[in-house]
Formats: C-alpha cells, structure tokens, sequence
C-alpha cells in the first residue's frame, strides 16, 4: 500500500534555538520512500546527520518567533505485518552483535526490575515469539490506553505500577519486560495508518526467530500500514523534536492517508 504522511509543527520562541528533529523516514526492508517534501517557514539552514541507530537526523537553529516544520512523505510500505508464533528464542551467544545494546536496561526500560513480572507474564509460552506476543497481550488488555496520564518522564516501572498510560509507555513496558527475558527489543516512532485520533506513534519491534518483528501493544490484532521514521532503545533516543532554548511546541497535526500508485 502506498501511504502519504504529513506532519505539522508549530514552534514559538523569543529568541534562537537550536533543535535537532527526526522526521524523514529512511527506504529499507520494510518501506520505501517514494517522494519526500521538507519546508521550513522562515526558511533555515539545515544540515543533515546519521546517529548511531540509523536513524536521519535534521540539525538546524530556529529563529525567534512562529517557527513551522512542514513535511510529507509518500511512503510503499505493507497492509499487514509479519507474524511467526513458535519462532524461537535466539540466545544471547548468537545474536548479531548489533542487537545487543537492545538488551540492556534504557533510561526508561529498567529491564532489571521487572525480571519477576514478565516471567509470570510469559510463563505459559514457549521461549522466543510466543514470550513477546504473550507480553503484548497482557499490556493491552492490562494497561489503560489513556491520554494525560503520563509524562515524557514516565518510566516502564511507573507504567506497571500505574496500570495506565499512552502508546510510548506501552512500548516502553513491552520492551523492559523483553529485555528482562534476554530478547532484544527496540522502540519505533512514526505513523500509523487509521490511528483514532490520528497522531505520531510509537511501538516496538523484538529480535526472536533470526530477526525483528513488530509488537503494538496498543492494538488487538497485529495490523500493518505503518511508517517508521526513527528506531532507538527508548523515548530518550527517537524524539521527533529535541530542542535547546526557549522555543515552545505549540501545535502538531499528523495526517496519513492511503493514496493510489
């Protein structure tokens, strides 16, 4: 399916601010980018980096006053998403040395304190697929989908506590439980094709059977028609908008539509 993304946003400040954004999804295995549009309203300099997790990274410094990010993006990518129950746990030994910084507890994934939690979790399930579709479940029939609820500091530990939470602390718990299981598992931020109400997404993606497979505990069913734009091991790492000053976020509108081609 061909999707096209746009994204909205509104900043305002009394004076210069340096802000990093991740905004422009990358073509790979599982997306292809068909056609990009970026505007910058003033137009600003920007410069362009890849960060560690491959992720492309916008660098720019925003002038005083209503500063809007415009961007578009018409994006190939699948109507479903892959599954595979009884695909198998890959020990620690034989993972591929880039996935191994998804095992380790994360600023918001204390994977170190809920070891006892996710092996009650998973402890009907066979090792590898079946553990994380088993966690996914539990997050979405356990948890609240609420907003308001949380903050950007929220941690998986509160959100288990708390019993409430948004999609980047569904994901953040999902993770933490999986990393506490030795699966690697990373977060994704991006779009999702008929999300109610429509917004930027997160979810997570776990490493079992020889590769990685999408995990959105805020969904009932597995669906596809999504949109990856930026990949880390937690919130702290895929912020859209990451910014140094003043300037203050005051509007964001996502729109996704499924467009013929």
């Amino acid at each position: 399916m061909l999707l096209n993304a746009v994204c909205e946003i509104t900043f305002k400040g009394d004076a210069p601010t340096p802000l990093i954004l991740m905004l422009r999804p990358r073509s790979g295995a599982a997306q292809w980018v068909a056609h990009e549009e970026y505007r910058l309203n003033p137009a600003t300099r920007v410069t362009e980096y890849t960060d560690s997790f491959g992720n492309l990274c916008q660098r720019l410094v925003a002038p005083a006053g209503r500063f809007v990010i415009y961007t578009s993006a018409q994006v190939r990518t699948t109507a479903t998403v892959d599954v595979h129950p009884g695909a198998p746990f890959t020990p620690a030994q034989e993972l591929p040395e880039q996935t191994l910084p998804f095992l380790l507890p994360s600023r918001y994934c204390q994977s170190d304190q809920l070891g006892e939690q996710a092996h009650t979790i998973v402890a009907d399930a066979q090792p590898g697929y079946d553990q994380v579709a088993a966690i996914s479940d539990w997050i979405h029939w356990e948890i609240t989908y609420q907003y308001g609820t949380s903050s950007a500091s929220t941690s998986a530990v509160e959100t288990f506590a708390q019993r409430v939470g948004v999609c980047r602390d569904f994901a953040h718990l999902g993770m933490a439980f999986c990393r506490s299981l030795n699966i690697p598992a990373r977060m994704v931020v991006g779009y999702l094709h008929r999300l109610d109400p429509m917004d930027q997404h997160a979810w997570f993606e776990a490493f079992v059977g020889g590769r990685w497979y999408t995990f959105d505990p805020t969904q009932a069913e597995p669906r596809g028609g999504r949109i990856a734009i930026a990949y880390g091991r937690d919130a702290a790492d895929v912020a859209l908008a990451t910014q140094f000053g003043p300037a203050r976020l005051t509007a964001l509108e996502v729109q996704v539509e499924e467009v013929s081609g």
